[in-house]
């Protein structure tokens, strides 16, 4: 997909055109008879009116002032105006509440629309509203409100036939038209990736009709609604699809969290055993320990023990595993022993705490044969993207549908590895011979700047790239690496923030830096635990600061 230069003032409609007609060859079949008759009807029209419409579209709201649709591509409102109102996909008539003239009135006109029922007509407009909110029930066109209006409202109708298409296109309602103006201003570029005919999100009506529930149930669970309002959404949805399955299960999962803060363990009891989210059991086993069924819950969480979703949660049950033994009567339970981890203690200028106590550190231990660098979780990730660019953006059936993502749809899919072994095994293999770091090399300035879930190129510069290949042991990478591949979700994250390189020793280590009182997070202790299994140099260092003079 090409997209249009911004200097074309047209740039937007050429990039809408092109979603359309890539979801027409694309998802045919899975379009319904009004989204199939929009994408004709609409290709048909006048250019301006196209326009129109798809800079409505690409605002924020439904509702549209004349004065406020002011184009200089478009020119004449009115002429460009008439097709849209003519098919029903823009109403100048809308029925107004209270709440929506206050949308797209100001201040002054509010005063004279409501004269003659505001007794402070010169307030802010807030108090405004408040004057009048429980005394104006009507719900009706601008022009009924207020006959002396010199100007009609516009509301676009078409917003959730427009989100249905933007779904079908990006497989989500996170990205938004932007995105296109994003990537010719080339402040966004991404991989090409070939896609191929089965590379489809959605592979049936059913699949978006599923998910725009989901999203429906998300955002009312974010705007407050009542819960039993947002699981009467989701009673009987089903679905076989991985993707949906993914959304489904870790709404189930927040849903379960809401419960938990409400104090209702009834009902989280009843949604984390539905829920596939990876700390759904661990959750599960927590609430019916709160509710004081111990049985259960160590029942449950002895067979989790047996075979653990992923480290994270084998570390959270080797916590709740010895309180449920003692609470139900069992023997003391050792703790487990802490894995040794050298040390170092630090007691800094004050001045440096402006800096942040990571950036203190580094200030404080670098030098010219050792410079230190604030990396935390963007070296080893960055590296591993770049050694298995070709793994990742692979063009597997699924991964990719749209010419925007930054990265393959199954990334955090269990079979995301196992889909890709025999590319990663490649990949990973060049450690064993040293090619990985002409490979590197290679991906840090042949995919500079695009969209990767794994290179932070405004991080990574050329030097500090050559430091970590002269100094980081191809051994070394392959543990970590390995490691990010087992649980890319969990794994990505924890990693200590500082490493020193002494490049003419070909030497280095990793510093966690932990301020007065910070304590080291779960992920963290996971990542400590790795390096001193696998020998990979890594210390602790504690902050204080120094006493100010008298």
């Amino acid at each position: 997909m090409i997209a249009h230069s911004v200097t074309d003032p047209f740039y937007y409609l050429y990039n809408f055109r092109q979603v359309l007609l890539w979801i027409q060859a694309r998802y045919a079949d899975l379009l319904a008879a009004d989204e199939q008759a929009f994408i004709v009807q609409f290709l048909a029209m006048p250019a301006v009116s196209q326009a129109l419409l798809v800079r409505m579209v690409m605002r924020k709201g439904q509702l549209f002032r004349p004065s406020k649709l002011v184009y200089q591509e478009i020119g004449a409102l009115e002429p460009a105006v008439a097709p849209l109102l003519a098919a029903g996909w823009v109403d100048d008539a809308w029925p107004l509440n209270l709440e929506q003239v206050f949308q797209v009135l100001r201040r002054d006109e509010l005063s004279a629309c409501f004269a003659d029922r505001l007794s402070r007509p010169r307030a802010a407009k807030r108090e405004l509203f408040e004057q009048l909110q429980g005394q104006c029930p009507e719900v009706q066109p601008l022009q009924a409100w207020w006959p002396a209006c010199g100007e009609p409202v516009y509301a676009l109708r078409l917003q959730a036939l427009c989100d249905r298409l933007r779904l079908l296109f990006f497989g989500n309602l996170y990205q938004d038209w932007s995105e296109f103006v994003l990537a010719d201003l080339g402040l966004l570029r991404f991989e090409q990736v070939d896609f191929s005919a089965d590379s489809r999100a959605l592979r049936e009506r059913a699949d978006i009709d599923c998910f725009m529930v989901l999203h429906a149930s998300s955002e009312q669970l974010a705007a407050g609604a009542p819960l039993a309002e947002v699981l009467a959404l989701l009673d009987g949805l089903e679905t076989d699809n991985p993707w949906l399955q993914r959304r489904h299960d870790r709404l189930l999962f927040q849903l379960g969290q809401h419960c938990e803060r409400l104090g209702d363990w009834e009902q989280a009891l009843r949604l984390y055993p539905r829920s596939r989210h990876p700390q759904a059991r661990e959750r599960h086993i927590r609430v019916l320990e709160r509710s004081d069924q111990l049985d259960t819950a160590l029942q449950l969480a002895e067979s989790a023990a047996q075979a653990p979703h992923n480290p994270a949660e084998a570390q959270a049950l080797a916590r709740i595993l010895p309180r449920l033994r003692r609470k139900q009567g069992g023997p003391a339970q050792p703790r487990r022993a802490a894995v040794a981890v050298s040390r170092l203690d630090l007691c800094l200028p004050r001045e440096l705490a402006e800096l942040g106590v990571e950036r203190a550190v580094q200030v404080h231990l670098s030098d010219a044969r050792g410079p230190v660098h604030y990396v935390e979780n963007t070296l080893f990730n960055s590296l591993f993207g770049l050694l298995c660019w070709q793994a990742i953006f692979a063009p597997l059936p699924g991964a990719f549908f749209h010419p925007f993502q930054s990265g393959p749809q199954d990334l955090h899919d269990s079979g995301f590895h196992s889909r890709r072994s025999e590319l990663f095994a490649a990949c990973l293999g060049q450690l064993d011979d040293g090619r990985y770091r002409q490979t590197i090399r290679a991906n840090f300035a042949a995919k500079h700047g695009l969209q990767s879930p794994f290179v932070f190129w405004e991080l990574l510069d050329a030097e500090l790239l050559e430091q970590a290949l002269d100094c980081l042991p191809a051994q070394h990478l392959r543990h970590c690496f390995e490691r990010l591949l087992e649980d890319i979700r969990a794994n990505r994250a924890g990693m200590p923030d500082l490493i020193q390189f002494w490049p003419a020793e070909r030497r280095y280590r990793m510093i966690e830096v932990k301020g007065p009182g910070d304590r080291l997070q779960d992920n963290q202790l996971r990542w400590i635990d790795f390096c001193a299994a696998h020998g990979l140099p890594v210390e602790v260092c504690h902050v204080q600061w120094q006493a100010a003079e008298a």
